[in-house]
């Protein structure tokens, strides 16, 4: 039975990113993936800057477009656009099969072992290391990060009986459209509040084809697909050449039962680390990959320091925005009197905020509840 030190259940952002820095520096890491890459992934794709700028190498390569300006549309108010620019890419455009792939192998420069077509079975806690049953052998490791998505088994099988996250409905559709169509629409990149109720929809253009989606922060029955079919005849859609459509769960808020349970470490959406407002999780999976391989690095491969290390980190930035993010998100998205008064008067303002954020300019406001009070308080009265 061969022993690494670090095992990583799963191959997307979060995991292949963590397997970048831990081999970096020598650890023997072994990333656990149960198809065989590249493979799809449905994700819209959008890659904001200030996840992008964080990268440790270069992702040219598998760029399909960028962009330098929003379009945030209303949808009760649809003769309204707010557009909002910067001088580099706000949002990046990638296939997650390339770009998944892209980190694996550079995670693979620095020694680290892929196990593709190894769906893990079940572990078994062995004091100081465990016993991963995989569908094609054994291995053991004396840490394991859970990087495998949102419906994570990892996560259940290690003790996370409850789920705590809270998980929001998206359906995504990678369609091929008409020459004349596709240009059209793949001058911009667009998000069209309200579209949905208590969400919204989007048109990421790629290289060829776009990527169309809609979502709800709200949890309950929602028939996303005729939001969909309202969204094409917004879009002024009427004849897809081709559509493929995938239906996902994105975690807009954390878990509220911990990251860690013995040598178990749980990172990106199998954490509950998707930006409540856009629900874009990429940027924050790399960066509890990160976090994640810092801690063990710090501590130098022991276990009860790691998981210090690991949850100061997490209480430093991301579990503050991810709080201030999802009141922001209960206000944006509440399509009531208050909010349509706030942005019809105050929308470019908003926008440039939230464009701010997601390239990276600043970060996400604290104290939320309180400074939306006293706005309201000082626009109403």
């Amino acid at each position: 039975m061969k022993h690494f030190e670090v095992a990583i259940i799963g191959s997307g952002p979060s995991g292949a990113s963590t397997a970048f820095y831990l081999g970096k520096q020598g650890i023997p890491t072994v990333i656990i993936e149960k198809e065989t890459l590249p493979r799809y992934k449905t994700c819209g794709g959008g890659f904001v800057h200030r996840g992008r700028k964080n990268m440790p190498f270069d992702i040219s390569e598998v760029i399909e477009r960028e962009f330098f300006t929003v379009d945030s549309y209303f949808v009760n108010n649809p003769n309204t656009c707010y557009k909002s620019s910067k001088d580099q890419p706000i949002i990046t455009m990638i296939m997650r099969d390339a770009f998944d792939n892209l980190i694996v192998e550079k995670a693979k420069e620095f020694g680290v072992t892929l196990l593709e077509n190894h769906k893990l079975m079940s572990v078994c806690f062995n004091g100081k290391s465990s016993i991963l049953k995989t569908s094609k052998g054994e291995i053991s490791a004396n840490f394991i990060i859970a990087a495998d998505g949102v419906l994570s088994p990892t996560a259940k099988m290690c003790g996370w009986t409850a789920d705590t996250r809270k998980l929001i409905p998206a359906l995504e559709y990678e369609v091929t459209v008409s020459e004349e169509d596709f240009e059209r629409l793949s001058k911009s990149v667009r998000f069209d509040i309200d579209a949905v109720p208590y969400g919204y929809a989007w048109c990421f253009p790629k290289k060829n084809h776009l990527s169309l989606g809609v979502l709800t922060t709200k949890k309950g029955k929602i028939n996303l697909k005729d939001y969909y079919k309202t969204y094409l005849q917004i879009l002024g859609l009427q004849n897809m050449i081709k559509e493929d459509a995938h239906g996902f769960q994105i975690p807009i808020a954390p878990r509220t039962d911990g990251f860690v349970k013995n040598n178990v470490f749980l990172i990106g959406d199998a954490a509950g680390f998707a930006e409540p407002i856009t629900a874009e999780g990429i940027s924050n999976a790399i960066l509890s990959g990160k976090y994640v391989a810092e801690a063990l690095i710090e501590s130098k491969l022991n276990c009860e320091l790691a998981k210090k290390n690991y949850e100061e980190k997490l209480k430093i930035r991301l579990l503050p925005e991810l709080k201030s993010g999802l009141l922001l998100s209960k206000f944006f998205y509440n399509n009531n009197p208050i909010r349509n008064y706030i942005l019809n008067n105050y929308g470019q303002h908003f926008n440039n905020i939230m464009v701010d954020i997601l390239h990276g300019d600043r970060p996400f406001p604290t104290n939320v509840r309180k400074k939306l009070a006293t706005k309201i308080k000082e626009k109403v009265f």
